[in-house]
């Protein structure tokens, strides 16, 4: 399709202007913090907190024209297939609810095809996970919807954040919920309840089965801290946290307060946001050693502050669940699929119409 050689072009512009960036690092950030706390307050839109944190690391070289452009071919895509494979013997009074997000479903993790008089021609194909660049090490362009977009590769934080996009686009429902170093997809339907959509390989876990897996304390279930449902203001909250990461990956500045400011703001919305107060803590170190090393009286508060907030992480049930571990549990997740299902689930969407 045109509007995707439109956008590789835009992704290669945004790559070079990453490396051509100067001192206007801070005065672009302060504006896209000045602009989501607008959005969090005033018009709590999920997509335009995506596209303003990515535009600012690409030194506002993104065109808004052309994402917007691209998430609205998606959603026609996915309102044109769900008009022709709506779930028949569901008759629900959510059944709108539970067809738009299977539809979404559908787009992010099948091949979406069209029907002319030359035959049958592929418009979409499949988001995969790229197994290569899931944490955003290496550039934090990897987390993005728009490298997404580009290469139909992302990870659990681009895939669902599309998810979302969608949905809001569409009028459905759905709650992005956080495992450690994961994102997946929370949704309820009235014939079965909550399950969950796991974007990754595109399979619908049980509960049970996240728990067991994905390194998870009841602890941190009780407190909220993973697997609960995450509200639209606390999902724009997420942006303002990928906002500060940017900003770490792209400055190393870790001693003028931004960082600590736009955690801050994530903890007004999501007060027990563990990343948030982990990269506030981890902030706070940096500031304390720096003021030890140059004998600041401030140090015995910055340290005081830094503890305050791994203590209350351990008491919400945080732990670290290690890179190597995380690895291995992406590997289950893609080898173990058939054995944790939700299959209620999966024979409520069998029945849509073939």
């Amino acid at each position: 399709m045109p509007y995707v050689n439109i956008f590789l072009i835009f992704f290669a512009q945004f790559h070079f202007s990453i490396t051509n960036q100067d001192s206007s690092y801070q005065h672009n950030y302060q504006v896209a913090y000045n602009k989501l706390d607008s959005i969090l307050k005033f018009k709590p839109s999920f997509k335009e907190a995506v596209f303003i944190v990515e535009n600012t690391y690409s030194a506002n070289s993104l065109s808004k024209e052309d994402f917007d452009s691209m998430i609205n071919f998606y959603t026609s895509i996915t309102a044109i297939w769900l008009s022709n494979n709506k779930l028949k013997d569901y008759h629900f009074s959510d059944s709108s609810n539970l067809n738009y997000n299977y539809a979404i479903y559908h787009f992010l993790k099948d091949t979406s095809k069209a029907y002319t008089s030359f035959g049958i021609g592929t418009i979409n194909e499949p988001f995969t996970y790229d197994f290569n660049y899931f944490f955003g090490h290496e550039n934090w362009s990897n987390m993005f919807v728009s490298k997404l977009i580009a290469t139909h590769k992302g990870n659990c934080h681009s895939i669902p954040y599309l998810y979302k996009i969608l949905a809001d686009e569409l009028g459905a429902t759905c709650w992005l919920s956080l495992a450690p170093n994961h994102m997946y997809i929370k949704n309820s339907c009235k014939k079965i309840g909550w399950y969950n959509t796991e974007l990754t390989n595109g399979e619908f876990p049980i509960d049970a089965w996240i728990t067991t897996s994905g390194y998870i304390q009841l602890k941190a279930v009780q407190s909220g801290i993973y697997m609960d449902t995450l509200s639209n203001q606390q999902a724009i909250a997420l942006c303002v946290l990928d906002l500060a990461k940017g900003y770490e990956f792209q400055t190393k500045n870790y001693y003028d307060g931004f960082i600590i400011k736009c955690c801050d703001l994530v903890m007004q919305y999501h007060p027990v946001n563990v990343q948030a107060m982990l990269l506030k803590a981890e902030t706070l170190k940096r500031i304390y050693e720096k003021q030890k090393t140059e004998k600041k009286s401030e140090a015995t508060e910055t340290y005081t502050q830094m503890e305050q907030l791994y203590t209350k992480m351990f008491d919400l049930g945080y732990r670290e669940m290690p890179e190597k571990m995380y690895i291995q549990w992406l590997r289950s997740v893609t080898e173990q699929r058939n054995k944790y299902g939700n299959k209620q689930l999966k024979e409520t969407l069998r029945g849509k119409v073939e």
